[in-house]
């Protein structure tokens, strides 16, 4: 049964372009598969999570990072009486704006569009569900419901202050209400984020031999973790058991935002999507403990795998990769692939161009971006013998 806060696609505050709804599926649910069929959608699995996308099958990459968000999103929307498939949508579009090699692409592309008005991801995301994905005959974008483009502009709360210009531009034509806090599904969805990483960066970290097993179990929450398995299955073969003590923090994670999110949503006894947007305070949130436990592990991860000597090696690399492709599109904008060439021929200025080189490289894949920068400049830009090495993240 939904809850009286939950988005009713029966009341959306509909498209920027009115179209007919479909008979047979609500309009959040053709957010949801419009998404899914998008070109940005696909791009995702061969973009950094954590490696670079080809240095090993085992390794999450945006995409299966993206699903594992909207399991996890579609999981506590449905015991919250929450819309699923708003929050599925929302979740499986949030990486949507990434460059390729994590945030490590994007710092690159952040300073070298400065001059430009900026590069952020969660606008770019805006951006490509807006403009870049053009595959319609009546408009520009995937036409997404108000409610997703909330969801998908708000993934880090409110928008106020300096809002970025790709995410302003769309603002200006359809009010997204960026001051305000997002639906409750839109953060459950940003939440589940959160969870699905923190606990598959400790998989490919422990894969990656980048730290033990016996490390992770000394962690606030993984020590419990770890002493419910051995407890329970005692003589437990290493990779079993690492396995089921990371389940249960998976678990831990996912059942702290449920009953603190249950917890805000007594108290606050809104009886309408209106009133979650209006309290003034995040809905779905961790408890403050464990909050201050995530920080600890996520220190940890910062200095053992986001910033390890060899980590920040590999970013130079490609970091090198962005600013030189970003310097020979600049140059010369007739290499742009033909769908790019009228809007470089439109350009009147030099941020007009800057912004359709940034949209441009911001939609490569890790492979694509090294083949590319391989083949305009005849060199190889990460030497052989560093392929098989990790990069950072990216939130």
């Amino acid at each position: 049964m939904a809850a009286p806060f939950a988005s009713d696609p029966g009341q959306s505050r509909g498209r920027l372009y009115p179209e007919e709804e479909s008979a047979f599926r609500s309009c959040f649910q053709r957010d949801r598969d419009r998404i899914i069929h998008a070109s940005a959608f696909r791009r995702l699995k061969h973009k950094t999570q954590v490696f670079i996308e080809h240095e090993g099958d085992y390794f999450r990459t945006r995409l299966t990072h993206s699903i594992e968000v909207a399991q996890v999103a579609r999981t506590i929307a449905g015991t919250l009486g929450l819309n699923r498939e708003l929050t599925e949508a929302v979740a499986l579009a949030h990486d949507l704006g990434h460059t390729p090699f994590g945030h490590t692409g994007e710092d690159a592309l952040a300073e070298l569009m400065a001059p430009y008005g900026g590069f952020d991801h969660n606008a770019q995301a805006i951006r490509i569900v807006t403009n870049l994905e053009r595959h319609y005959a009546e408009w520009d974008g995937l036409n997404l419901t108000w409610e997703t483009l909330e969801g998908i502009a708000k993934h880090n709360g409110p928008v106020t202050g300096d809002i970025p210009w790709a995410l302003a531009d769309y603002d200006r034509r359809h009010d997204l209400e960026l001051h305000t806090h997002a639906s409750a599904e839109a953060q459950v969805a940003a939440l589940s984020d959160d969870i699905a990483y923190n606990n598959h960066d400790l998989h490919d970290g422990l894969r990656a031999e980048l730290f033990s097993t016996d490390e992770l179990a000394e962690m606030p929450i993984l020590d419990g973790c770890f002493a419910e398995v051995d407890a329970k299955y005692p003589g437990l073969n290493y990779y079993r058991r690492r396995h089921e003590a990371l389940r249960r923090f998976f678990g831990v994670l996912v059942e702290d935002v449920i009953a603190v999110t249950q917890a805000n949503l007594r108290e606050l006894n809104p009886q309408s999507v209106a009133d979650v947007r209006g309290a003034g305070r995040m809905m779905a949130q961790f408890s403050p403990a464990l909050w201050s436990d995530l920080k600890i592990i996520r220190e940890f991860l910062f200095h053992r795998m986001y910033r390890a000597p060899e980590v920040v090696e590999v970013r130079s690399y490609v970091t090198d990769v962005v600013r030189e492709l970003f310097a020979i599109y600049m140059k010369q904008p007739e290499i742009l692939p033909r769908q790019w060439r009228k809007d470089v021929q439109e350009a009147q200025t030099d941020t007009t161009l800057a912004r359709i080189v940034s949209d441009y490289i911001a939609g490569m894949t890790d492979r694509f971006a090294l083949q590319e920068h391989e083949r305009l400049t005849g060199r190889q830009a990460i030497p052989a013998g560093r392929r098989a090495t990790p990069i950072q993240r990216g939130g």
